[in-house]
């Protein structure tokens, strides 16, 4: 965004401020009108053609799109309805949400059914948000309608396939009127993420809080009209969302592909990354294992040319960012023009929209050592990178424009002082309103505040006097300037930088493939350097030895199934695939196990630690048979 457009954002103070009711409708429609004929939004299929088939769309036809397809929902909703998008990666999803929005209804972006491995969460949280209409494409429509045909009739949601709406129809959309039909209070989708108990909860962001943190990664990055995105994230994560929403306020179009190109083929995105016929400067995010996979399997041919010297910023929304992770991708890619400051170490979650703090443009990311034990007590004492306790932390920079991050105390509410380790508290016009429908969740979570602030130094500094402060269940530090992540809530997996509850993981696993024993299903993350060897022997890991890797890898330990005995390779590569789709997470070590091998409590629950004990000592790849429930405190 060019420096005027972005000063427009600001008050006296230099924060963000809008002072007026215009929101992404209103600044999709200024993009229609002043950028009719530059390309918007490009989609590569990879599905047909190895090289791929590109399908491009001007903010021109976009609009006329987005006009037909809000048109129809308006015919079938009212404003403030939930919309699901039902539909494959592809320009039908992005058109889709946007749609949504254009009618004056909620968006939830979702998934297919006919995704592997979704139905159970699918099910939870559209009985959550009760959407009105789905929207979805041709390709996907007999899915969807399978899907409510055990419904009555009248209960049914109505599905309508984004593609087959004609253009014609958008003569009869009616604009939202700013401040009577939204405003920028109004919740303009829900972001679902998933609960403990594998209920999910629906984030509500406003059309404020999504304006806001565009313009925030704008800043950080400094990305302008010249600067074009490159995503493989699912839409329906908040990281792949966010980025298919940033040209609504500024920046050149996006190029889009699925989940499943970049996994087969990581190249294809390092192609798509680098200077090409435009030479834009370009940016994109991914987690951890994406630039691992990239550096592995995603290196151009002996004699083929590549340019990265236009990448501007990779941002990595893994907490914590490991060390491995970045060294393996810059080693790879430094000798093809990647900036050594191209990677940016971020911290984000779906609560805040999605972006909270990262590296600035121009600065390399900083990496300390701190002395483990210390650490474990809640403080950050600088040792050197060979100390025989030493542990890396990656910084995650600066807290965006307009927002605000406090070390609390979470016992007490206290703020903590530089240096000590406490639960992050957020504030900013970026966090969402909510959970849908769950006030106790809401009023936890959203509603707290901050009992007593540190007289000197505080980073609640600039926050109004009366602000509701966000727990975000993450514990960090705040240390010479910048924001570092130590860890998470005790109960989850956490592997490239997102919570995982490991039941929704093994959900996703055992409806991935029949040949799983369901309900004997154990996923749970290991570090690196404590896997076995028989795993970077695999070439499906996409990983080599390092003594000195620590960074945690998700591992899925899995009884297998009665019946037709099914080339494990097989089993284990579509659970694989479906896992990173589905959790944007790569499984790299998925063992199958004969029945009863599994170590269970004595209430029959999975024991997640002995299981990972088992796995790690050897016995379970044994062929380890459980013979009494372990005192797993589980």
């Amino acid at each position: 965004m060019l420096n005027t457009e972005f000063e427009q954002f600001l008050d006296e103070n230099g924060q963000l401020h809008f002072n007026e009711d215009a929101t992404l409708v209103d600044y999709v429609e200024r993009n229609v009108r002043e950028q009719a004929d530059t390309l918007a939004y490009r989609f590569i299929d990879y599905s047909r053609e190895r090289d791929g088939e590109r399908q491009d769309l001007t903010w021109a036809q976009f609009g006329k799109r987005l006009r037909a397809v809000a048109a129809r929902l308006q015919q079938v909703t009212k404003p403030g309805d939930r919309v699901a998008i039902l539909a494959p990666q592809s320009l039908e999803y992005v058109i889709g949400f946007f749609a949504a929005l254009y009618a004056s209804n909620v968006a939830v972006p979702l998934f297919s059914p006919d995704e592997p491995g979704h139905t159970d969460r699918l099910t939870a949280v559209l009985a959550d948000c009760e959407p009105t209409a789905i929207l979805t494409s041709t390709k996907s429509a007999e899915a969807v309608r399978d899907f409510f045909s055990d419904r009555p009739a009248k209960q049914r949601p109505r599905v309508i396939a984004v593609d087959a709406v004609p253009d014609s129809v958008g003569s009869s959309w009616v604009a939202p009127v700013a401040g009577k039909d939204h405003n920028r209070d109004t919740v303009a989708y829900l972001q679902y993420t998933s609960g403990s108990t594998r209920v999910p909860a629906g984030v509500e962001i406003t059309y404020q809080a999504v304006a806001a943190n565009c313009l925030q990664i704008y800043d950080c990055i400094e990305i302008d009209r010249n600067a074009r995105g490159v995503t493989w994230l699912p839409m329906f994560h908040d990281m792949g969302l966010l980025t298919v929403i940033l040209p609504a306020l500024g920046g050149k179009y996006i190029t889009i592909m699925s989940p499943q190109a970049f996994v087969r083929r990581p190249g294809r995105w390092i192609r798509e990354l680098a200077a090409d016929d435009d030479n834009a400067p370009t940016y994109a995010a991914a987690p951890n294992f994406a630039y691992e996979h990239a550096a592995a399997r995603g290196l151009p041919k002996p004699g083929e040319s590549l340019d990265l010297s236009n990448v501007i910023g990779l941002i990595n929304g893994s907490e914590p960012v490991t060390v491995s992770s970045m060294k393996k991708f810059n080693e790879a890619f430094e000798p093809y023009g990647l900036p050594k400051t191209a990677i940016k170490p971020c911290y984000g979650m779906a609560e805040a929209t999605l972006f909270v703090s990262a590296t600035q443009r121009d600065n390399e990311a900083k990496i300390v050592y701190v002395d483990r034990e210390e650490l474990n007590a809640g403080r950050m004492v600088v040792v050197d990178a060979d100390a025989a306790n030493a542990v890396a932390q990656v910084a995650c920079g600066q807290v965006a424009l307009s927002q605000w991050a406090a070390i609390v105390d979470a016992e007490t509410g206290e703020e903590r002082p530089d240096g000590h380790v406490g639960e992050i508290w957020l504030h900013g016009l970026n966090i969402g309103a909510g959970y849908w429908n769950k006030p106790e969740e809401t009023k936890d979570t959203f509603q707290n505040t901050i009992s007593k602030v540190l007289p000197a130094g505080s980073h609640t500094a600039g926050a109004p006097a009366d602000a509701r402060w966000m727990r975000t269940g993450d514990y960090g530090v705040w240390f010479d300037g910048e924001l570092y992540i130590t860890g998470r809530v005790k109960d989850l997996v956490i592997v490239d930088g997102r919570n995982h509850y490991p039941q929704d993981i093994e959900f996703s696993a055992q409806e991935a493939s029949t040949a799983l024993r369901p309900g004997f299903v154990a996923a749970f993350a290991v570090p690196t350097n404590q896997l076995p060897p028989e795993v970077f022997e695999q070439s499906t890991s996409g990983l080599t030895f390092d003594a000195d890797d620590a960074s945690e890898q998700l591992v899925i330990v899995a009884e297998r199934g009665p019946g037709k005995k099914t080339d494990p390779q097989e089993i284990a590569d579509t659970v694989r695939a479906s896992i990173a789709q589905r959790h944007g997470v790569m499984a790299r070590d998925i063992l199958l196990v004969p029945a009863g091998s599994i170590p269970r409590t004595s209430s029959g629950k999975i024991a997640r630690r002995a299981t990972k004990a088992a796995y790690i000592d050897g016995s379970l790849r044994g062929g380890y048979k459980q013979t009494a429930f372990p005192d797993s405190g589980e």
